[in-house]
C-alpha cells in the first residue's frame, strides 16, 4: 500500500482489494510490473511517479482542475518537457507533437451542459513505457476504462515489441474519447425530435421556435467543430511515423479504422444538419403561406371598404348638393327624392364593385 492512494494488483490478497469508485481521486495508475499487472488511485501525483517503478507499460490519468495552473507542474512531475505540453495546448481544438523521446497529442473531448455543446481537452503524452492522459473533471471520459484498466493490460499479448504495446494502449484510450463523444450526437438528436414536435405544432410562438432552432444549430456546428479536429488530429498520429509508436500496418490500420467511425459520426451529424435546414424552410414557408393569407384578408377588406365607401359617398353627395338652401324642396318632393338617393346607392354600389374587380384589386378569398 502506499500512502495517499489505494493498490490492487495481482499479487494481492483476496479480501484486500480496494477499488476506488471512478474518480475518487484525481489520479489513477494501472501498469505491468514483471509481468503482473497492479493499480493505484491517488490524490498526488508524486504517489503515481513512485507508483510506476520498473514497470514496463503504464497508463496514468490524472484530472486537473486547470490545465493552465496545474497542467505543466503534472507532467514534469511525469518526466516530460513542458515545452511538450505548451506545443499542444498552443492550439486549442487539437495537436500533435513528436519530439522523438516523447511525444504528445491533443484531442478534442465533447460534453453537453444542458443544451451548450462544449469542446474541452484530452490531453495525452506518451514516453519509453508510459502514456499518460490529463482532462479536467468536467470531462470524465475514463470511468470505465480505470474500472477494467488491468483487463485491459493483460489483453495486450506480452510478447510483442514495447512500441506495440503502447500504440495498442494509445488506440483504446482514444477510442473511448471517441465513443465518449459520440454519445453526446443522441443526445442532440432526442433534441432535434423535440424540436420537430414543436414544427409541427401551429401554436407555437414563433420567437420561442427560432431560439430552438438557432440553439439546436449552434450545437451541431460545435459537435461537427470536435469531430473534425478529431479526424485531423488522428490523420496525423496515422502518418506521423513516430519513434515512440509502431510501424506495424496492422495495428496502425486500427487508426485508420477509428478515423473511419468519426468519419461516419460526421456524417450523421451533417445529415442531422440538413433535415435540421429542411425544417428551416419548411417553417419559412409556412410563415409566407400565413403572410400571404393575412395579406389577402387586408386587401380584401381595402376592396370591401372602398366599395362601401364609394357606395356611401355618392348619395352623401346628392343629399349634400340637395340640403343647400338655393334649392327649395318641400315635402312634395320627397316621392322622388327617396328613390334617387336609394338607386343612386344601389348605382354606386354596383359600379365600384365592377371597377374593383375589374381592375383585379378583388383578391380570391382565403381558405
Amino acid at each position: 500500500m502506499q500512502d495517499g492512494g489505494q493498490l490492487t494488483g495481482e499479487g494481492a490478497k483476496g479480501g484486500e482489494n480496494r477499488v476506488s469508485a471512478p474518480f475518487e481521486d484525481k489520479g489513477f495508475c494501472a501498469a505491468i510490473d514483471s509481468g503482473k499487472t497492479k493499480r493505484l488511485s491517488a490524490h498526488h501525483v508524486a504517489d503515481l511517479c513512485s507508483f510506476i517503478g520498473e514497470s514496463t507499460l503504464a497508463w496514468i490519468d490524472y484530472v486537473v482542475d486547470d490545465f493552465e495552473k496545474e497542467a505543466a507542474s503534472v507532467a514534469t512531475s511525469l518526466g516530460f518537457s513542458e515545452v511538450l505540453l505548451k506545443s499542444l495546448l498552443a492550439n486549442p481544438t487539437g495537436g500533435y507533437e513528436d519530439f522523438e523521446t516523447e511525444m504528445g497529442i491533443l484531442l478534442p473531448a465533447i460534453y453537453i451542459e444542458g443544451f451548450d455543446v462544449k469542446i474541452d481537452q484530452l490531453v495525452v503524452m506518451i514516453r519509453h513505457g508510459l502514456v499518460v492522459t490529463l482532462h479536467t473533471k468536467e470531462v470524465k471520459r475514463f470511468f470505465r476504462v480505470r474500472r477494467y484498466a488491468e483487463t485491459l493490460l493483460r489483453k495486450i499479448p506480452q510478447k510483442i515489441a514495447l512500441s506495440d504495446k503502447m500504440t495498442l494502449l494509445l488506440i483504446r484510450i482514444i477510442d473511448e474519447n471517441n465513443s465518449r463523444n459520440f454519445d453526446y450526437l443522441r443526445g442532440i438528436e432526442e433534441k432535434g425530435d423535440m424540436l420537430s414536435k414543436k414544427l409541427a405544432d401551429s401554436g407555437i410562438s414563433r420567437i420561442d421556435l427560432g431560439k430552438d432552432i438557432y440553439e439546436m444549430k449552434h450545437a451541431l456546428i460545435v459537435y461537427l467543430g470536435g469531430l473534425w479536429s478529431s479526424v485531423d488530429t488522428l490523420n496525423t498520429l496515422r502518418f506521423g511515423d513516430a519513434e515512440l509508436l509502431t510501424d506495424d500496418s496492422k495495428i496502425l490500420n486500427r487508426i485508420t479504422a477509428l478515423i473511419g467511425e468519426v468519419n461516419s459520426h460526421i456524417g450523421l451529424a451533417e445529415h442531422l444538419s440538413e433535415v435540421l435546414a429542411s425544417g428551416l424552410e419548411v417553417l419559412q414557408s409556412i410563415y409566407n403561406n400565413q403572410l400571404q393569407v393575412l395579406n389577402n384578408r387586408m386587401a380584401l377588406l381595402v376592396a370591401y371598404l372602398t366599395i362601401i365607401g364609394t357606395a356611401i359617398l355618392v348619395p352623401n353627395t346628392i343629399a349634400t348638393v340637395a340640403g343647400n338652401p338655393m334649392f327649395n324642396f318641400s315635402s312634395a318632393d320627397i316621392y322622388w327624392y327617396i328613390p334617387l338617393i336609394v338607386v343612386s346607392t344601389i348605382l354606386a354600389t354596383v359600379a365600384s364593385w365592377w371597377a374593383v374587380k375589374r381592375l383585379g384589386l378583388l383578391p380570391k378569398s382565403p381558405e
